[in-house]
Parts: C-alpha cells; sequence; structure tokens
C-alpha cells in the first residue's frame, strides 16, 4: 500500500555536495536519484525542489557586498543548477523527468505552470521545478510549500541531514529532544528553526502536512511511502 500517491519532495542544496564543501558530491546525486527513482517506479507522483546553498546562497551574498535582490537572483539560478543534475541523474536511472522553471529559460527548462506541473506527475514523469519562487526574498522552504500546494500534494516531505525536528540544534546540543509529532503553532511559540515563517504559514493556512526526516538515510524515502514511521510530522 503506497501511503502517499503524490508528494512534493524538498532537497537541500548543501546534502547534495556530500563530502566536499561545495559544489555537487557525485555519488551523493547518485544516491538521492536511486532512492527517487525507486519511488516512481512504485507509482509515486513525485514533484521535487531544490535549494542552491551548495552552490550560492543569497542571503549570504548580500552579507558580502551583494545587492540583496541580485545575490537571490544568483541562488535562483544555482537551484536550476541543481535541478539539471537531478534531471540527468534520474534519467540515467530510466525515469522519465522535467525541469520546469519559475523563470522562463528556455531551451534550459519549460516555464513553470500549475496545469503543466500536475499533467506531467499524472502521466508518470518526475517534476522537478527550479528557480524558486521566482522572485528574492522568498526561500526555496517557501517555494516548496507555495509548489505543494498548487501541485495538490499529500505532503510535503522536507529532506534533511538530520531525522526530524528537535527541541534544538542536534549537531550542537547533544542534550535535544525528537519530537515525533509538532503543530506549526508549536513551531512559533517554540521558535523552532524547521522552515521560515513564510512557508509554515502556507503550509498551516492550506492544511498542508510536512514530514521533516533524514535524506542521508538510505531507504528513509521509500519507509514514508510504506507508512511507517519516521522523522517528524507537522500538522
Amino acid at each position: 500500500m503506497i501511503k502517499y500517491k503524490r508528494i512534493l519532495l524538498k532537497l537541500s542544496g548543501e546534502s547534495l555536495s556530500g563530502s566536499h564543501k561545495y559544489g555537487i558530491d557525485e555519488n551523493k546525486l547518485r544516491e538521492y536519484a536511486g532512492q527517487i527513482a525507486e519511488l516512481s517506479n512504485m507509482g509515486v507522483q513525485i514533484a521535487i525542489v531544490i535549494g542552491g546553498g551548495n552552490i550560492f546562497r543569497g542571503l549570504t551574498g548580500s552579507s558580502n557586498g551583494f545587492d540583496r535582490v541580485t545575490g537571490d537572483q544568483m541562488g535562483m539560478l544555482a537551484t536550476v543548477i541543481n535541478s539539471l543534475a537531478l534531471n540527468s541523474s534520474l534519467q540515467n536511472f530510466n525515469i522519465k523527468s522535467r525541469v520546469l522553471t519559475s523563470l522562463r529559460m528556455e531551451p534550459i527548462g519549460e516555464l513553470y505552470s500549475k496545469e503543466k506541473a500536475i499533467q506531467s506527475l499524472a502521466g508518470g514523469e518526475v517534476v522537478i521545478i527550479a528557480g524558486g519562487t521566482g522572485n528574492p526574498y522568498f526561500t526555496t522552504d517557501t517555494a516548496s510549500a507555495l509548489r505543494a500546494i498548487e501541485t495538490e500534494a499529500d505532503i510535503m516531505l522536507k529532506g534533511t541531514r538530520v531525522d526530524g525536528v528537535y527541541s534544538a540544534d542536534p549537531e550542537k546540543n547533544p542534550d535535544s529532544v525528537k519530537f515525533n509529532k509538532i503543530t506549526f503553532d508549536e513551531i512559533y511559540s517554540r521558535k523552532l528553526r524547521v522552515m521560515d515563517l513564510t512557508a509554515a504559514t502556507l503550509c498551516k493556512e492550506n492544511k498542508l502536512p510536512v514530514l521533516v526526516f533524514n535524506m542521508d538515510k538510505k531507504g528513509n524515502l521509500k519507509k514514508i511511502i510504506d507508512g511507517k514511521t519516521t522523522g517528524t510530522l507537522i500538522t
């Protein structure tokens, strides 16, 4: 039994760098593509949004002298590079996939629209949506929430390097406590940095559940689709 028929998978750009400090780790890319391919072969409809922090992060750029709008635009282009890489890797697994971009960038990718994305998903294609929202000042978390709502996904899966939401950063605080379930209101009140407030508000207002899990642990993605408990569910 497949628990979720249609998902929006949010991947961080930093995770794609794997053992490298910068850029794309080919082994990590192949590992992610293999896990996604397994779900696609099960009949799961998959939309994906990838960050660009392994190449360029807009906020970091603006703190180093770039204009914020220019920095965010550079970050959007970084997400396109990551999306193209994942698209190519998926096709090496014989998975039908396509890149849609929030900004007009033909022939690199087709311009995103809800109708085009849903049609592709229903046709069995993995849809990778690049370029964030297409606007500065919005994170790829917000883009993920927006695209999940537009494509009528059952859930947004947020793949990270940790296995869920904790009371504090588990990489810095060994005494932090993991939550199996938590509400968006609790995220606000506890000031947990799971996603930005715009993304969380979008999800809450549109009743979109979010599952935060460790994407780097092979098998977790399939475990979620099989209905097994992993990560933290936010409702």
